[in-house]
């Protein structure tokens, strides 16, 4: 039987130059692109909301036991699989593997009714993928089939978490709290994106999405009939009032270049329409990238909420306060590596640019804890109708993107698992040092590195003075030669 180029590349025994690993993640890609479509229309139909992810749990599973690929399900919904390397480093003589890298797919959908038209649309009702997390457990399913091709070019080990519960906040928190970072060097996630061009992956360092934050602002005032309004106080009016004067504290109170958001959702109140109402609440979203802008913005809204309430005859409090994600900052160093990514497999057209959104993601959980990367992957393609937002009851993706996403997290992983541990860099001196000491094997590091950049410099400061010499030299030279030309 005629073996296919992914089971060709399986079956190799040479060790693949760098340029000859980014082939082979390329034309296995080009191999499984209609699978990856194909999961990503399956997940799509059968949409589940946060914690009840069971038939998407099931079915992950499933594909990933064809693959051949252990996995665990440390909570109801969602699992933790791995993925080892065979490279002959991969692993050191204790059985740990020499570097670990989390790569996330969260996998729960919103409670939208879809309004696409797609064949492949969302069969229950008031549930649809309009986040894009369809889209991300197939990119991951599409990158496990690159990766369990190429598993003599992993030198370490990829943990791949199937998270639950992203669109409420928690599933992050509670797949952290099963021990899913223990021994992790570093951490890699995408998200499908409908502001960033399709066919280019934005991976810049810095904040990409924001600390996220929910609030409750209840009012009480003093019902009474609504063709007496002077003998009450209008808790529906005062909660009007509250929703525009919180936007002061954007427009006044926070440095234009601050970015911030307070969005007020929803506004109940009252009971009749003759009644003037005595109670209402208000309920919100604060996004914020600042770090004392997130610490200030709490009292902030609390004095604006009491005082403009007070003002109006009721009483008003800010009864909830909840972060819910802090936010998604890029490590530069983990940036840099998924660029470089992006570039092998992409080529440079391939390299997006967005500023970041305020939007919020519970992968900055991850990434408070070890440095990482979050890739937006662009979808936007007008020529098909993918331009509508994240959450829209007409989302669409362009599906050409998907098998480069997968690509561009394979590659990720790859590059990242090859490169030095910090106990390679560090020798067996101050690696011993480390063990019982690690703020002098920080300093000691810090002069190793010192020492080297001086040894550059000096380097460079002898090559320019011989190239100044020899320059100083060529002139005389030339002078030389002018001077009897003349004679």
């Amino acid at each position: 039987m005629t073996k296919t180029k992914a089971q060709q590349i399986m079956a190799a025994t040479e060790v693949r130059a760098a340029d000859e690993v980014t082939v082979a993640i390329r034309d296995i890609a080009a191999e499984f692109e209609p699978y990856i479509i194909k999961q990503r229309r399956h997940f799509h139909k059968h949409p589940e909301l946060s914690l009840a992810e069971e038939r998407t749990t099931s079915d992950i599973a499933n594909q990933l036991d064809a693959m051949n690929i252990p996995y665990e399900r440390p909570l109801k919904t969602g699992l933790v699989a791995t993925l080892r390397g065979t490279a002959p480093d991969a692993y050191r003589e204790d059985g740990t593997p020499r570097r670990r890298i989390l790569l996330r797919a969260d996998i729960d959908a919103l409670p939208v009714t879809e309004q696409t038209g797609e064949e492949f649309a969302s069969v229950n009702e008031g549930c649809m993928h309009a986040c894009g997390h369809d889209c991300h457990i197939a990119m991951m399913l599409g990158t496990l089939q690159i990766l369990r091709h190429m598993t003599d070019d992993i030198h370490g080990e990829i943990r791949i978490v199937f998270q639950p519960s992203e669109e409420n906040g928690q599933g992050a928190k509670l797949m952290i709290g099963t021990g899913v970072l223990d021994g992790v060097d570093g951490a890699y996630a995408a998200h499908i994106w409908s502001e960033v061009d399709a066919g280019t992956v934005s991976c810049e360092p810095g904040p990409r999405m924001a600390n996220t934050d929910w609030f409750r602002i209840d009012v009480r005032g003093t019902s009474c009939h609504g063709a007496m309004p002077q003998r009450g106080h209008d808790a529906v009016m005062v909660a009007a009032e509250i929703v525009n004067a919180l936007q002061t504290i954007v427009s006044r109170e926070i440095s234009p270049y601050e970015p911030a958001v307070i969005t007020v959702g929803e506004l109940h109140g009252g009971t009749a329409r003759n009644v003037i109402a005595g109670t209402a609440y208000l309920a919100g979203t604060v996004r914020t990238y600042g770090d004392s802008t997130h610490e200030e913005m709490p009292e902030l809204m609390r004095r604006i909420v009491e005082h403009t309430a007070a003002a109006l005859g009721a009483e008003a409090e800010l009864t909830d306060y909840t972060i819910a994600n802090y936010k998604v900052e890029n490590d530069a160093a983990s940036s840099e590596r998924c660029r470089q990514a992006v570039v092998k497999c992409l080529g440079a057209a391939g390299e997006g640019h967005y500023r970041g959104t305020l939007s919020g993601e519970d992968f900055s959980e991850y990434l408070r804890r070890v440095p990482g990367v979050l890739a937006f992957v662009g979808t936007r393609n007008p020529q098909i109708g993918a331009t509508y937002a994240q959450h829209s009851c007409f989302y669409k993706i362009d599906e050409s993107v998907l098998a480069k996403g997968s690509m561009v997290a394979a590659q990720y992983a790859i590059d990242f698992l090859a490169e030095p541990t910090q106990e390679e860099l560090d020798g067996p001196t101050i690696a011993a040092v480390a063990e019982t000491n690690p703020d002098l094997a920080a300093k000691l590091r810090s002069a190793k590195a010192t020492a080297a950049e001086a040894r550059d410099a000096i380097h460079d400061a002898h090559t320019a003075r011989h190239a100044a010499i020899k320059g100083i030299h060529e002139a005389r030279a030339a002078a030389r030669h002018e001077e009897k030309h003349n004679e």
